[in-house]
């Protein structure tokens, strides 16, 4: 595959032999030819583990300490006081049932997370072939199927990213703008990581952190050197 002229460029400033402290891979990528708008950087964790294992997922959420650059659209399934608390968090959208033909037959998908009060997860279960294959589910794990929207949707607008395996074991999210600067994006990176590490799985044996690389939307991938 033939790549761009600005990724070629890119290619020759990163040391392909070479493993980067993540500090200097930032500062790398902040030097490398920038694209026509605000690039997301992003990461990719390949994990020792084996994710058709029921007891070897690694799943879970974090608030990153400086967000993620881009505001997420909530849509809450509530009724009556739940559904006001989800409006004054700051939902984008609150309803129950009537929501139901909106989505499945008007293709509805002005949003991105959705959140549900236990109560209605009948309802959303009937939405489930839509939003499964779209990854917008609610799911307690991820913590946007509860009670407390409050909370749920404050995270979601202030910077709660999810990581999941997929099918190869790797963990791939975006963590941030290139705009943030080197110290931000560093704060970001290593809170996902702590994260990562603190779920890693009971069953898990060996090495459990297995590759670390970071790289923008259009950039090249860089390698880290992460024990």
């Amino acid at each position: 595959m033939k790549r761009g002229k600005k990724y070629q460029e890119a290619e020759k400033i990163i040391d392909r032999k070479k493993s980067y402290e993540p500090k200097e891979a930032l500062e790398v990528i902040a030097k490398l030819p920038k694209a026509k708008f605000d690039e997301t950087v992003e990461l990719h964790v390949k994990l020792g583990v084996d994710s058709k294992q029921a007891d070897q997922q690694v799943r879970g959420t974090v608030v990153l300490p400086n967000g993620t650059g881009k505001t997420l659209k909530v849509l809450v399934f509530a009724k009556g006081d739940k559904a006001k608390e989800a409006e004054a968090a700051g939902a984008d959208f609150v309803g129950a049932e009537e929501l139901v033909p909106k989505i499945e037959k008007e293709n509805w998908f002005d949003y991105d997370v959705i959140v549900a009060t236990p109560d209605m997860m009948g309802v959303i279960g009937r939405l489930g072939k839509v939003l499964g294959p779209k990854g917008l589910m609610p799911n307690p794990k991820s913590g946007t199927v509860t009670m407390d929207v409050t909370k749920a949707v404050k995270d979601i607008k202030s910077g709660k990213v999810e990581y999941r395996l997929d099918k190869t074991n790797i963990i791939h999210l975006g963590f941030g703008k290139l705009s943030f600067g080197v110290d931000k994006l560093l704060e970001n990176y290593e809170t996902i990581i702590e994260a990562i590490i603190k779920a890693k799985p009971a069953a898990a044996k060996g090495q459990y952190i297995k590759s670390v690389s970071i790289s923008t939307t259009m950039g090249p991938g860089i390698y880290l050197n992460q024990k």
